[in-house]
């Protein structure tokens, strides 16, 4: 990916886990596939991801901020781990001191030989809007790696084993020396027979056809907690990639996106709604049942309400994630609907009351003193 990930999410390299998830909040709705259709705009929504992907996770973050991309590279998590225990160094300092000693060939077939995790993967899921707010359960089918249940993960076919591959006698490792003007140097490449395991299968299994695992298409069913917004991510351990040579399954990742609703808005744990009313209703109050996600409820609307006074009706809103029990509020704006044409009997009354009001000043008509009175 192009670009420094605090730059692609526009904020500072100090920036905190709520600039974090606000940055990308506001550049997830942007660039969403379903919503941007601009060329490139799919590319940059990867890119997004990615990037917050990496920021707000603090060890990933911490090597990034050391290493750049390079810290990071390849998933994150499986990369590293080869990183951590010196396995890309141990590569590189035997590609060039290989011929001295001996003891890299050893290190990385037991590298090679041993446990290794499988993939995480990512899993986009779209929500409604009141299924974020309230949460609950949801289908979602995955394909994902599973160990081969006829080899038991070994690629042999039944009643065989793997063998030690004649090539590289199990080292998984081939070495070729060169002589040059500045002396003898031992190349060191991954054996091309084995590709590294140190283990050929000499008739492979039916099923898996020696791989030792198949693609699986698996449904799961899925918790979604009350109070999730767009960026969210779940975890679902062990239901990534199988491991490979007993290693552990990786995780499955969904990332949530909440789809707009007509009625209502979100802003954190605030919902946002706007509420149209007569201007009589304005101006004497009036006791109004209001449409909110759990359903209708009644509003006072005190006497001489202004347009875009702003409503509330507390503990209507989101739930705050984590603590349900905990919820926002429901933010409503007034719009005074003012009419553009009265009946005969209408206007006669309004240029009374303008009269008795005073505000008619021989102009204007009833469209100033209603503009007047509003504000217009």
């Amino acid at each position: 990916m192009a670009g420094d990930y605090y730059e692609l999410l526009g904020v500072s390299r100090s920036a905190n886990a709520d600039e974090l998830k606000q940055a990308y909040r506001r550049l997830a709705r942007k660039y969403h596939p379903d919503v941007n259709k601009e060329p490139g705009a799919e590319d940059r929504f990867k890119e997004i991801n990615r990037a917050y992907e990496v920021l707000s996770d603090a060890d990933l973050r911490s090597r990034y901020d050391q290493f750049g991309e390079a810290g990071v590279s390849s998933g994150g998590g499986a990369g590293y781990q080869d990183f951590s225990d010196m396995g890309g160094i141990a590569d590189i300092f035997e590609s060039f001191f290989g011929g001295f000693g001996g003891a890299g060939g050893g290190q990385g077939a037991r590298r090679r030989s041993s446990p290794t995790r499988g993939d995480d993967l990512r899993f986009d899921l779209k929500l409604d809007f009141r299924e974020a707010i309230f949460g609950g359960e949801h289908q979602i089918r995955i394909n994902h790696l599973e160990n081969c249940g006829t080899c038991q993960g070994s690629g042999a076919k039944a009643g065989t084993k793997p063998q030690t591959c004649g090539t590289c006698q199990g080292a998984g490792q081939v070495r070729r020396a060169t002589r040059t003007p500045f002396g003898s140097f031992t190349q060191v490449s991954v054996c091309p027979t084995c590709n590294g395991t140190g283990q050929v299968i000499t008739e492979k299994c039916d099923a898996c056809g020696g791989k030792g695992q198949n693609q699986v298409a698996k449904k799961l069913k899925l918790t979604i907690p009350p109070g999730v917004d767009t960026g969210t991510r779940l975890r679902v351990s062990n239901e990534g990639d199988a491991g490979t040579r007993g290693g552990p399954a990786g995780d499955l990742y969904v990332y949530l996106f909440v789809q707009e609703d007509p009625e209502f808005r979100r802003d954190g744990i605030s919902i946002l709604s706007d509420l149209k009313i007569s201007y009589l209703q304005a101006i004497l109050g009036a006791e109004i049942a209001v449409k909110t996600v759990d359903g209708e409820q009644p509003l006072t609307i005190p006497a001489g309400t202004q347009p875009g006074t702003v409503l509330t009706l507390e503990n209507q809103g989101v739930p705050r994630l984590g603590n349900p029990v905990s919820r926002g509020d429901h933010l409503i704006t007034v719009v005074v609907d003012i009419p553009n044409r009265v009946t005969p009997e209408e206007r006669e009354l309004l240029e009374q009351l303008a009269q008795i009001r005073g505000d008619r000043a021989g102009k204007g008509g009833v469209e100033g003193f209603l503009g007047g009175l509003f504000g217009r």
